[in-house]
């Protein structure tokens, strides 16, 4: 194999472009390995352990860019480089407009576009805090997309916005849409007049989704970063968000989205809705949650949006229709040895929601982001086990599952080969920020485990009839590779246990 680096000083991009690099550079054929990211410590730790040891590795730092393939060929390698490039550096389209270099600072971005509301901060850790709060100074609301921020920083940052009536969504939060504006990873969505505020990332694309696809629309959606909702955060801009959408005439109900908050927290945000329905889909809650009686409380994401489209005078959906039958059908011809559910996740929080789900079902599930901390991995001989592939143990030296399946390609492979496994359960996340076509490459694979007689496998699509890759186009391809495809991500995990305990009707089970 041929190791090609590339080094670019004073060359900073943010993540969502390195994953856009990274996914050119894998597209190339004859490409074993690549990587477009910062050559921070880490990240140099990274390429070293996979065999790049060339000398501009010692002169990188956070804000270089390095480009790094390993491939069959130079001519492979320098071919990836390219596709890379041209993802990173490629000028945005325009309507014959000549393209400007981008703005070096904030103040240079302002001039450019005054009328600009919100700044998207996406820069390592160590400095996220102060360009947030420089963004703040100038007046704007911040989608604090970085991660490695610390609990004194957000609650700095969030103490400050209050105070300027601004909102600050994250640390780490990756996904929002303000008004019809999506940011970050987001689904295209009608407009409507409930407002999704989420501590969860692809939990805030699954509520936005099912509403939209179930008839209701979405008016906003404020992410929060997770830990908003914890006794050290106090939940402080969950009860700023509630308070804004209350005021906004453009919202009439609310749908809150966690996983298990702290629960004093718990009962001061959802206070905060005085005068507007509030729902809140706190997945797993358990019974010490005490709200208004105005407020309804679910413990599954569809639950919750079941229940604002309920308070919106909209059609209940049928989520389950069918779904005991097409069970009994895929199961029928499994071997009696076949007992095991395994969960592959790209989304944090449908890995979360699946763990709870399953629980309630099967007892203890094994995993990285466990439910418990005895729970964890390594799992037992003959456990359950549900993966998030998001975490940063899955991701390190290569693109989010969302961005490439690869990684998730790897392992269904090994579990479709597992004697012991009835059912996968797989999500597949549309919109901006996603894979172009995930269809194209896991539906394959799919197909090459069913046609082997191997375990079923439950696949849940999150996205809508307006995301770039097609909802329809992605659900039928996985049908035809013999996928049992679901209407939400609980239902998948839902019918998974059904299979493994040969019991069809557990699919329909009321949530």
């Amino acid at each position: 194999m041929i190791h090609a680096l590339k080094l670019y000083p004073e060359t900073y991009v943010d993540s969502i472009v390195q994953l856009s690099g990274t996914r050119a550079l894998f597209a190339v054929d004859g490409v074993d390995w690549a990587s477009a990211a910062m050559a921070t410590p880490a990240n140099v730790e990274t390429l070293r352990g996979e065999g790049f040891d060339d000398p501009a590795l010692t002169t990188g730092g956070a804000n270089d860019l390095v480009i790094a393939v390993r491939a069959v060929s130079h001519e492979v390698a320098d071919a990836a480089r390219e596709a890379g490039e041209k993802a990173i550096f490629a000028a945005p389209a325009s309507s014959g407009a000549v393209a400007q270099q981008p703005a070096r600072t904030l103040d240079e971005a302002l001039r450019r576009q005054p009328a600009t509301s919100v700044a998207i901060v996406s820069v390592p850790g160590d400095y996220a805090a102060l360009e947030a709060h420089k963004a703040l100074s100038a007046g704007l609301h911040v989608l604090l997309f970085s991660d490695n921020v610390s609990v004194e920083d957000e609650i700095a940052l969030k103490d400050r916005a209050r105070d300027l009536g601004l909102l600050v969504m994250g640390p780490g939060a990756g996904t929002a849409m303000l008004g019809q504006t999506c940011l970050g990873f987001a689904n295209v969505v009608h407009p409507g007049r409930v407002a999704v505020v989420a501590a969860a990332g692809t939990g805030a694309q699954e509520a936005a989704a099912l509403l939209d696809r179930w008839g209701v629309g979405v008016a906003h959606v404020i992410g929060l970063g997770g830990r908003d909702l914890s006794a050290r955060v106090g939940g402080r801009m969950a009860i700023a968000a509630v308070r804004a959408l209350v005021a906004d005439e453009a919202t009439d109900a609310i749908l809150l989205v966690s996983k298990p908050p702290d629960a004093e927290v718990a009962r001061e945000v959802v206070a905060a809705a005085t005068g507007k329905p509030l729902v809140a889909a706190l997945i797993g809650v358990q019974d010490d949650v005490k709200v208004p009686p105005d407020v309804t409380i679910t413990r599954t994401l569809e639950a919750g949006a079941v229940a604002a489209v309920r308070l919106m005078g909209g059609r209940e959906p049928d989520v389950s229709d069918g779904l005991a039958e097409q069970v009994r059908a895929a199961a029928a011809d499994l071997p009696g040895r076949r007992t095991l559910v395994r969960g592959l996740f790209s989304g944090g929080t449908l890995c979360y929601e699946s763990l709870v789900v399953l629980a309630d079902v099967l007892g203890d599930v094994y995993s990285n982001t466990p439910l418990r901390p005895e729970l964890g991995l390594p799992a037992p001989a003959q456990a359950h086990t549900c993966l998030d592939l998001g975490e940063e143990e899955y991701t390190k030296g290569r693109p989010h599952p969302m961005i490439d399946p690869q990684a998730r390609i790897e392992m269904l492979r090994e579990q479709g080969a597992d004697p012991a496994v009835a059912a996968i359960v797989l999500d597949v996340v549309l919109g901006h920020g996603a894979h172009p076509d995930p269809a194209a490459e896991l539906a394959r694979v799919c197909a090459e485990i069913t046609a082997a007689r191997g375990p079923c496998i439950m696949v849940y699509v999150l996205g809508t009839d307006q995301d770039p890759q097609g909802l329809d186009r992605q659900r039928d391809a996985f049908r035809r590779a013999g996928c049992l495809v679901t209407e939400t991500a609980a239902r998948a995990s839902l019918a998974a246990a059904a299979i493994a305990r040969r019991e069809p009707a557990l699919a329909e089970k009321a949530l």
